[in-house]
């Protein structure tokens, strides 16, 4: 399983890179502003996302409010083209594998990640810890 994070390079992105190398999941790394998405990564993002473009989009950015924009009024095509032109439009980071997306740092959803065998062994480790045992 690959991870991307596809990202700016902002505080979101740093963490979520330093809690994937902490916790050893192998991920490839891409800046947006150095290397921006092409229409056709845009359409697999959005295929995987619940929420469709308000999913990615990040409408409170300064790049969303100082291009004035009101997405329901563009095409999917024009919105994709200027993504390409704005990619700080985009949530960052965007983390993807082949089944699952994330956009913007969660820590509780970000284990979504986590090859099953580890997610198994953590949740088996915590309710050890934290919930009570049974009385015979």
């Amino acid at each position: 399983m690959t991870v991307t994070v596809y990202g700016l390079d902002c505080g979101s992105t740093r963490k979520t890179k330093q809690w994937l190398e902490k916790i050893g999941v192998p991920f490839v790394e891409r800046n947006i502003l150095k290397e921006p998405l092409t229409v056709s990564e845009l359409q697999g993002i959005l295929r995987m996302t619940l929420d469709g473009t308000e999913g990615i989009v990040a409408t409170r950015s300064k790049a969303y409010k100082d291009l004035d924009l009101d997405i329901d009024e563009l095409s999917l095509q024009e919105l994709m083209e200027l993504i390409q032109q704005h990619p700080r439009l985009l949530r960052s980071p965007i983390i993807v594998d082949e089944k699952r997306l994330q956009a913007g740092y969660q820590e509780d959803e970000i284990r979504q990640f986590l090859p099953r065998k580890t997610r198994k062994t953590q949740w088996l480790n915590w309710s050890m810890n934290h919930l009570p045992l049974m009385e015979s």
